[in-house]
């Protein structure tokens, strides 16, 4: 590599992954009486991978986070977990302990009360902690300085207090928020038009990115992109390398900030404005739950659920609506563009404009 060459970025681990590992570790503990120097642990795509593991000095497990080269505020968290059998079989149970948050508000798709534990690295852990052994235990979840960490991030502000989130829907941390990303992303639309493909479909994630390549099967794989928190640098680009149709695929919180024309995303960069909420709401005449879901919390998952729960979808479409008109105000040069929600399992098309 020469000097004026940009070095390759590092990726990470995410909080879940870290948390899977030092929760195996722990099982182990309880199981065996003796804590293993390395643990394995499985990542959603099945990958296997290794961490070594320290000894709380209290009877717990400890992994500690590398985030890669992503500015991320929990890297070298020291993950730690205490392992205690409830039960000679039956559930896990999850605790939080000092630096894990506590979710306190509705709108983030877990229960009032519970540690902020996300569904996939909830499913990463159980698998791990599975691989040892079917008897019933509690897992006590802490980062030491987590309190700290969390102030860093808006996770008092979404209702979740007393530490950070324990995140992640591939085990893997990518540094999305570089300037190398963004050049990715130009990067691969470049490659799509190089090939004479002119339908461009960008994702914001795995997820979406996955229904999208289900939506149009048809489509070569060159022609998905998945743009992270750059859905502007994406349009232009797409606009700019003569793409005749480009279709948005993603979910109501990134729909929301593109309807108040944010097209740089991360949660950094951009705070949820209820007032977007609160305007589809009231353009679609929408029912009073609805209408107060708009203004409840900070979340759009929350007003996404009630929405359903009402069964009133064209709240969701004027959302659609906006966040294309901000798109194509955004862009230069005319672009036939589609803005399709997709639910939080990236399974079901909601609401499209």
């Amino acid at each position: 590599m020469s000097p004026t060459e940009p070095k390759e970025l590092r990726t990470g681990w995410t909080t879940g992954t870290c948390a899977s590992a030092a929760a195996k570790a722990a099982v182990v503990l309880l199981v065996t009486g003796k804590l293993p120097m390395r643990i394995e642990v499985h990542l959603p795509s099945g990958q296997a991978v290794s961490f070594p593991v320290e000894d709380s000095g209290d009877g717990g497990a400890v992994v500690v986070k590398d985030a890669g080269d992503d500015p991320d505020c929990t890297d070298g968290a020291r993950m730690t977990v205490h392992a205690k059998e409830i039960s000679p079989s039956g559930d896990l149970i999850f605790a939080a302990g000092q630096g894990i948050g506590t979710i306190t508000k509705p709108g983030l798709g877990l229960p009032i009360g519970a540690p902020a534990i996300n569904p996939v690295p909830a499913k990463m852990i159980t698998q791990a902690v599975r691989e040892i052994t079917e008897k019933g235990v509690q897992l006590t979840f802490s980062v030491p300085g987590g309190i700290e960490m969390a102030k860093r991030t808006t996770n008092a502000r979404l209702g979740i207090m007393g530490g950070i989130s324990i995140l992640g829907t591939t085990g893997i941390v990518r540094p999305f928020s570089t300037a190398a990303y963004r050049a990715s992303v130009v990067q691969q639309i470049n490659v799509a038009a190089a090939q004479g493909e002119k339908q461009i479909v960008l994702a914001t994630g795995s997820r979406s990115e996955k229904y999208a390549m289900d939506l149009f099967p048809g489509l070569d794989e060159v022609c998905f992109v998945e743009v992270g928190d750059f859905t502007g640098i994406a349009l232009k680009s797409a606009a700019k390398m003569g793409a005749t149709k480009v279709t948005w695929v993603g979910m109501v919180g990134k729909i929301s900030k593109l309807a108040n024309e944010v097209m740089m995303t991360h949660f950094h960069h951009s705070d949820l404005n209820n007032q977007v909420l609160l305007e589809a709401a009231n353009l679609a005449k929408a029912s009073t739950p609805v209408v107060e879901a708009a203004t409840a919390t900070n979340t759009a998952r929350h007003f996404f659920e009630v929405c359903l729960e009402e069964k009133e979808l064209q709240p969701l479409e004027i959302l659609c609506q906006m966040a294309k008109k901000a798109c194509l105000d955004h862009v230069s040069k005319p672009v036939d563009l589609e803005v399709i929600m997709v639910d939080f399992e990236g399974k079901n098309v909601v609401a499209r404009a």
